[in-house]
């Protein structure tokens, strides 16, 4: 509003402005505080004249302000006495003579312009809170709320949208218009508009082409109150044009000579991106000898050998359809003397020389001639490019006439080639030359740049809010070159063919409004615009009549502590503006001064809370429509203080400790009392006890030692005490009387006594305590003083434990108290009574406070605060602070204030600038010394601007690499945090594939230009906008680039199972995987078998991308299987997931044998068996043999025997076979049979079998020889018929029929019969009569039909042995 006011004077005078101090002050004329405006604003006071009808306004509207108060100050009334003895003349009948004779004469120009900037300070624009409810009541003209940019480019594959959202009260009606003329939606049925919006939407999925709609259109917002304008939107249909087709020639060129290839693209829109590859897409390689210049030319400063080892593509990259264009391929064909491409010229230091190719001094292939020029828009990029040829290959160097290239702007491109100013501004205009050199010589190139400008706001339009009667004004500057044309109109329609306004004054840029009223509410338009563009803003002029409301809830209860600073809010609304007073308790005058500050929004701020200052406080608002009040009551509560602490303690373990927490409470608060230990929230288990005013410890153990803090807390405030607890380990047995005696903390300390009483220092002498067997290692002197923080002990100082005297060195102006605490090894003692009070006198303070610091709250203001002095630093009474700043590097004199808190704000300061500070200590007695300049900065605003030039590189399938250009610190406006970039997966590349739009963010610490964005989806779109931050938050968006990834490996497929349905297959499924990212072009299985640590040959088997399922044939069933399962895309294998093949139903885990049980050897008969060996494993019954070992009889053996339904006759068949097995304890059994094979022990183990296999043999064939056939079944006098066969009878031949052992003995190993069951069948322990033993898969023995139990028992024989005991004796 200060600089309205004052533009308002100098533009309608047409002359000087009125001087700088009145244009600042009278802008003030809105502040709710009157008495200031009548102050300034009576300038005519000092003797200038001005005519009658301005001061009737004049006094007329300050009267009728001055009268909306209740009451009025001594110096309000003697002002407005001033106002009206100025006038020239009064209103009564004879005194209008000389009235209308001097409104004749013409004032001086400067009177006039002071006239009228008091009126314009006495009205200024109202500012509507966001309380809704306001909102919603208040009538509005509409306003534009979203619209979409002015040169709009669409892509003709999608439906056309044009938007424009508005918003007002009531709601705002939108119609069109294209090409200037109304635009008829209902007759288009492609066309309509979204519900409660101005938007435009074309559809095109009925058919119909984009092109037609193409033009200039403009949206219309309008209510009963007015009309808003949108900018003229120009709509364009994206256009991706082919390529024209045509052949062409090899480019024949002589080596060391220059070559330009031209690229001519076919116009796109928008423009496209132009870059050069080879035909089979490797990108050209650029260097300062060859690159792409700003045209999309290809310049070859001189050509060599090696440039024919490939083809020169042109590829035009449009922007909407994502498409790329390839150009026909250049081919060279380079003339050479030296036909041999030798690669190790390359580097050579003279390397045309020795390619025998002429040096020859630079010449410029671009721009041409000596001297060009260009023109660039403000605010634009300016792009210089100079390429020149040349043998050797030239370097480029830039200059600027008449000055230095703007170091924070300017950089370099293309390897010097090009030089680019960002955001160019006038002063960069002027003469650039760039030079070219080499050995050979040198030239230069001068290009002219003129800067000129479109459009640009000096002071735009603000919407004006005014009450009725009020006076304003609308301000549309802006400047540009050729200097703008100004337009201005209302509802959108020409001002000068609008209805004439008598309220209503056109002043070149601006619009003055007198004694508004509501039917002057309408929408105006500015439009600026010059040969480069235009700008148009809309601005409403609202009247509003209401009377003062307020908008916070009625009869607040504020509760605040004793001695704290607090604030009263009273918000509040009304048009004219409300004047706002504060009462205390209904009565006694306007508070303000002293410990009372009001602020213009209304909140009173209370410095220092006492307790005569709790009652009622009433806000009362006041204009010419009513008043309106509210009460806030304000209680007054004492602070929480912990009186008695708890204490330092070493306590041993085992011990019970006890910590003292007593705490003293405003009682209409409640009190909650808690503990934390190291810092921590205590956890009060059951060896804990917490009462109200102690923790109790029982049985203290290590883990409880540390810190322990009481924090007693109300809804309010706290305050904490913090104590440490030392826990002993036992100590060893004393060996002295003294140490056997229990030790204590000690006690208190006692007779406190102050001697040698001075200025600044003071004596304490004390008696101490008992020991309690432990010596007194220190003493702390604690003190307390009654002004500050009265009851808070602090320490002062420390002592040996064998001083119970000393000098303590005191601070100014305070009241001491002290006491004593004895300390041991234990624990501390109780402190000792205080003892008496001693003040020390004042004296001004010695030091300043500390941690100084000036930091914005807000855009506009500095919030300077410190950490407070405490009591022994005041020195003195009424300790305040003087607050001094000013402008850094400027010579303005020093602003200060008093203050009592620790805070001060400066309002009303410009956008993040340096401030020094300065804060000074005082108290009655005088000033500290000279404090120390700080550097503070004001409040930051969001950055204006946004990074430029962003470019995105595609660095492989899930990371880029961004550049962009840095913004300038003068847009930051703040202190620059970091570079931060949003992007967002727009879509997949794959069809029907759902991804989720999430934002996510990258940041970029720091001034940096370049940044990587990492963990990216492969095959997708992405969306990416850069922002600056600041500490306020992001600036705005810059440009949205769009990228795509490339494709990259899958993920692993999914839900991987191996399922085993018997010996023979294995059925493997699994899912596709969840982010394919790319196309899946099948998936590779690997598997391997393996037994134990030995592994098979691997085997791969690769499957389409549809199938999911695959059954293997086990070719081993012994061996298990390892499966690696992984997807393919074109670019390759993605991660592999690995699953295992179960564990045979029948393996037992391998454990370790016990040491002291032996092998036992059994002697079956039986068979060589390698093909039933698989098919017993798959239907087996468990039959255990226990055996008895000598060594640990208590010990039991067991082995695992496979039984099957296989009938005698058909395992007779083969030749029998006399084989032994090995039986081992079921804890040593192994399951990897493939390894036993191969184990040393394993195979002597088998040697030793096959030698007593051997001996057995031996023995029966002895034994056969002497004798003969013995029956089995002779006992049972059952003859065996000549017909039986020897295989059925049960019978072994024995060669003396006395020596026949009894049947069911057996021999032990120490030469004794035993009485058990027969040796000779395994039979017995089985579920049948005829069985198969299978020991490890390899054979099965046959044995013969059980024998009845019963016959078995008659027979006593121990004479002879069996060959089974023959075995036995044997081992």
């Amino acid at each position: 509003m200060r600089r309205l006011a004052a533009s308002g004077a100098a533009g309608a005078a047409g002359a000087a402005a009125a001087p700088a101090a009145d244009s600042t002050d009278c802008a003030q004329g809105r502040s709710p505080r009157p008495r200031r405006l009548i102050d300034l604003c009576a300038l005519w006071d000092t003797g200038v004249s001005s005519p009658a009808a301005g001061w009737k306004r004049a006094s007329g509207i300050a009267r009728r302000r001055l009268n909306e108060a209740e009451t009025l100050s001594s110096v309000q009334e003697a002002q407005l006495e001033r106002l009206e003895a100025a006038r020239p003349g009064r209103l009564g009948s004879g005194e209008r003579g000389p009235v209308l004779r001097m409104a004749r004469q013409p004032p001086p120009p400067s009177v006039h312009a002071a006239i009228l900037l008091c009126l314009l300070s006495l009205s200024g624009a109202i500012e509507i809170p966001m309380d809704p409810s306001i909102q919603n009541e208040l009538s509005q003209p509409p306003t534009i709320t979203k619209q979409s940019v002015k040169d709009h480019i669409v892509d003709p594959r999608d439906n056309i949208l044009i938007e424009c959202e508005a918003k007002g009260n009531p709601a705002p009606s939108f119609h069109w218009t294209r090409n200037s003329r109304f635009f008829n939606i209902a007759k288009d049925p492609r066309v309509s508009m979204r519900r409660k919006s101005g938007t435009l939407v074309i559809d095109f999925r009925s058919g119909g082409r984009p092109e037609e709609y193409e033009g200039e259109y403009q949206c219309f917002a309008r209510n009963k109150f007015g009309t808003a304008l949108s900018n003229r939107i120009r709509l364009q249909v994206s256009k991706s044009p082919l390529w024209p087709k045509e052949n062409l020639d090899p480019v024949v060129v002589q080596e060391g000579a220059p070559l330009t290839l031209q690229c001519n693209p076919p116009p796109g829109l928008p423009s496209p991106v132009i870059f050069w590859m080879s035909s089979s897409m490797e990108p050209i390689t650029q260097d300062k000898r060859v690159s792409q210049g700003h045209n999309g030319d290809l310049y070859f400063s001189n050509v060599m050998l090696q440039d024919m080892q490939t083809d020169y593509s042109c590829n035009a990259r449009f922007h909407f359809t994502h498409t790329i264009q390839q150009k026909n391929a250049f081919t060279l064909k380079v003339l050479t003397n030296n036909p041999y491409n030798d690669s190790s010229l390359r580097n050579h230091p003279d390397m045309y020389s020795a390619r025998g190719v002429a040096e020859r001094t630079p010449s410029f292939m671009y721009p041409q001639g000596t001297a060009s020029s260009q023109m660039v828009l403000r605010g634009m990029d300016l792009l210089l490019e100079c390429i020149a040829s040349g043998v050797p290959t030239p370097d480029i160097a830039w200059y600027k006439k008449g000055g230095d290239l703007p170091s924070d702007k300017a950089k370099f491109e293309n390897f010097n080639k090009a030089l680019r100013i960002t955001n160019v501004s006038e002063e960069d205009s002027g003469e650039y030359f760039c030079l070219a050199s080499n050995k050979m010589g040198s030239i230069r190139h001068t290009i002219s740049v003129r800067v000129k400008a479109a459009p640009y706001w000096l002071d735009e339009p603000k919407n004006l809010i005014l009450a009725p009667g009020e006076d304003g004004r609308l301000v549309c500057r802006a400047n540009g070159n050729p200097k703008p044309t100004v337009q201005w109109m209302v509802n959108g329609e020409p001002l000068q063919s609008a209805p004439p306004n008598p309220n209503r004054e056109v002043a070149g840029d601006t619009i003055i409004f007198r004694d508004t009223q509501i039917s002057s509410r309408a929408v105006y338009q500015c439009n600026t615009s010059n040969e480069h563009g235009y700008l148009l803003a809309n601005a409403f002029v609202s009247v509003l009549d209401v009377p003062p409301r307020m908008l916070s809830p009625r009869n607040q209860l504020i509760r605040v502590i004793l001695y704290n600073r607090t604030r009263l809010d009273c918000p509040f609304f009304g048009s004219p503006i409300p004047t706002l007073r504060w009462f205390k308790n209904g009565q006694g005058s306007n508070l303000d001064g002293g410990n009372y500050h009001v602020y213009e929004n209304g909140s009173l701020e209370i410095k220092m809370i006492r307790k005569e200052d709790q009652g009622i406080y009433t806000c009362v608002a006041t204009n010419i429509l009513g008043k309106a009040e509210n009460q806030v009551r304000l209680e007054v509560k004492d602070p929480t203080r912990i009186y008695r602490m708890p204490e330092d303690q070493v306590a041993k373990r085992g011990t019970t400790v006890q910590l003292e927490c007593r705490v003293k409470h405003d009682p209409s608060l409640k009190l909650t009392v808690s503990w934390l230990k190291d810092d921590e929230p205590l956890y009060i288990g059951n060896r804990m006890k917490k009462e109200d005013d102690s923790l109790t410890i029982f049985g203290v153990a290590e883990r409880d030692q540390g810190s322990y803090t009481c924090v007693a807390s109300t809804e309010l405030d706290q305050d904490l005490a913090k104590a440490y607890l030392t826990v002993l380990a036992d100590q060893a047995t004393p060996t002295n009387r003294l140490a056997a005696l229990p030790k204590g903390r000690p006690d208190r300390p006692r007779d406190l006594e102050l001697t040698d009483l001075a200025e600044r220092s003071v004596r304490l002498t004390w008696i101490p305590g008992d020991d309690n067997n432990s010596p007194i290692t220190d003493y702390v002197v604690q003190f307390e003083e009654d002004q500050f923080q009265p009851g808070v002990w602090h320490d002062h100082s420390k002592f040996p434990g064998s001083v119970n005297s000393a000098i303590l060195q005191l601070s100014p102006y305070v009241n001491y108290q002290f006491r004593v605490i004895a300390i041991n090894e234990v624990g501390s003692s109780h402190p000792s009574l205080p003892s008496e009070r001693y003040r020390t006198s004042g004296a001004p303070p010695e030091s300043n406070p500390a941690d100084v610091k000036g930091e914005g709250t807000r855009k506009n203001n500095m919030e300077i605060t410190w950490t407070p002095m405490n009591a022994t630093s005041a020195f003195g009474p009424n300790l305040r602070y003087i607050v001094k700043w000013r402008r850094r590097e400027t010579r303005e004199t020093w602003n200060n204030a008093t203050v009592w808190g620790s805070r001060y704000v400066v309002g009303q300061t410009p956008v993040y600038v340096p401030y020094e500070i300065r804060v000074q200590a005082e108290n009655d007695f005088g000033k500290g010394p000279e404090p120390d300049t700080v550097i503070g900065y004001s409040g930051e605003d969001y950055p204006r601007a946004a990074p430029t030039d962003v470019k995105i590189r595609v660095l492989n399938s899930t990371a880029i690499s961004l550049q962009w250009n840095r913004v300038y610190p003068d847009t930051v406006q703040g202190q620059l945090r970091e570079y931060r970039a949003y992007y967002w997966r727009e879509s997949s590349l794959l069809k029907n594939l759902w991804v989720s739009q999430k934002r996510q963010q990258a940041s970029f610490p720091g001034d940096r230009p370049r940044g990587v964005v990492s963990r990216l989806f492969p095959y997708s779109n992405y969306k990416l906008e850069m922002v600056v931050v600041n500490g306020r938050g992001d600036g705005p968006r810059s440009e949205t680039k769009e990228f795509t990834t490339p494709e990259g490996v899958p993920s692993a497929p999914r839900r991987f199972r191996v399922r085993q349905p018997n010996l023979e297959t294995i059925n493997l499924e699994w899912d596709h995987p969840e982010h394919p990212n790319g196309i899946l072009i099948g998936y590779t299985l690997k598997y391997v078998a393996f037994n134990g640590t030995k592994l098979g040959k691997q085997i791969v088997e690769n499957f389409s991308p549809n199938q999911t399922k695959f059954t293997m044939q086990r070719a081993d069933p012994v061996s298990r299987y390892r499966f690696t399962l992984s997807a393919r895309t074109q670019v390759g294998s993605g991660e592999a997931v690995t699953e295992e093949s179960p564990a045979p139903p029948n393996e037992a885990t391998p454990t370790a044998a016990p040491p002291t049980l032996p092998l036992t050897t059994v002697s079956v008969t039986g068979v060589v068996s390698s093909t039933d060996a698989t098919a017993t494993a798959a239907t087996t019954e468990a039959t255990t043999v226990p055996t008895i070992p000598s060594v640990a009889p208590t010990t039991m053996a067991t082995t695992t025997v496979a039984t099957t339904t296989t009938t005698a006759a058909t395992t007779m068949e083969r030749p029998p076979t006399t084989t032994s097995e090995t039986k081992m304890p079921e804890s040593a059994y192994t399951n990897n049979q493939a390894d036993i094979a191969t184990q040393g022990w394993f195979i002597g183990l088998m040697c030793a079998i096959a030698l007593l296999v051997l001996i057995l043999l031996i023995v029966c064939f002895i034994k056969r020889s002497r004798g003969g056939k013995y029956p089995v079944r002779e006992k049972k006098d059952v003859p065996l018929g000549p017909e039986d066969p020897k295989e059925e009878d049960g019978s072994f031949d024995y060669s003396d029929e006395d020596n026949k052992p009894l049947q069911g003995s057996q021999t032990s190993l120490d030469g004794t019969i035993k009485q058990q069951e027969s040796d000779d069948s395994l039979v017995d322990y089985g579920e049948g009569g005829e069985g198969q033993f299978n020991e490890d898969g390899s054979f099965i023995g046959q044995y013969t039909v059980k024998k009845d139990k019963e016959e078995t028992e008659g027979n006593e024989s121990s004479e002879a042995t069996s060959p089974v005991n023959a075995i036995y004796s044997l081992a």
